[in-house]
């Protein structure tokens, strides 16, 4: 049975935020749904990040306390969930050790030094690019919140397209691995990156072409490290999930940065 278009709104919100939203079916064609739909979360978060952003710049505070706020906003309507996805990732494929050895060392509660390496410099680069952006203006900071949300969400959609793998039998990473035909997943990138485009036309021709171009790299970015943690895994768990949303986001903003 084909789960309504609402309980896949409730699987994505239920599971990708902290926001109160009970999700009511935990099974397959709900995780499908909820996939589908994994990018309208990133316009909330994102909305969310680029209105903070924009009120610490309308009190004065400067480009870089907004940059700041716009980078936590996201951690914060996540628990933090993506980023301790990305350090473990970085962990287990730091450690150098066979699959299975690698990820009895991600599910550990512990962050080690290459986890910890990895978020410093991947926040580094999120405030930075963040703030080089609302240094320009309001907009293009606004606008660049809203598109890293949406790529870092994007990319799980298709992480979780038909043919990849769960790396193991148990976790949020099997109940949605899999569980998107790729169709789907490239209509829904499709749309997402015409949308990049209409908005970036908001800002002039150039950023017309650089926010969607801005959104593919992210997802070619996030790709990559899909495939390797493949390959390095056996398959997808939920710290790979939450590595490549993380990714995805930072290769956007940086790629947005990129031209002046």
């Amino acid at each position: 049975m084909t789960a309504p278009p609402l309980h896949g709104l409730r699987f994505a919100f239920g599971t990708l935020t902290v926001l109160p939203v009970r999700v009511n079916r935990w099974d397959r064609e709900a995780a499908r749904g909820g996939m589908l739909c994994a990018p309208v979360v990133g316009l909330v978060v994102g909305g969310c990040a680029a209105t903070l952003g924009g009120l610490l710049l309308f009190l004065g505070t400067g480009p870089l306390l907004a940059a700041v706020a716009s980078a936590a906003v996201p951690a914060v309507l996540t628990r933090g969930l993506h980023l301790d996805g990305l350090a473990d990732t970085a962990d287990g494929l730091g450690s150098g050790k066979p699959a299975e050895d690698a990820l009895r060392i991600m599910k550990q509660s512990d962050i080690g030094p290459f986890g910890v390496l990895t978020l410093v410099f991947v926040l580094l680069a999120q405030v930075a690019a963040l703030a080089r952006l609302y240094d320009d203006s309001w907009a293009r900071g606004a606008l660049a919140a809203v598109v890293s949300a949406v790529a870092a969400r994007l990319a799980l959609t298709l992480a979780a397209r038909a043919g990849v793998p769960p790396a193991r039998p148990e976790g949020l990473g099997a109940a949605v691995a899999g569980t998107v035909p790729a169709p789907a997943a490239l209509t829904v990138t499709a749309a997402f990156t015409a949308a990049a485009a209409a908005c970036g036309a908001l800002s002039g021709t150039y950023d017309t072409v650089r926010t969607p171009l801005a959104l593919l790299a992210a997802l070619v970015a996030a790709e990559l490290l899909l495939r390797h943690c493949t390959r390095r895994f056996g398959g997808v768990t939920g710290d790979v999930f939450g590595g490549v949303a993380e990714t995805a986001a930072t290769a956007a903003l940086v790629a947005l940065t990129v031209g002046g």
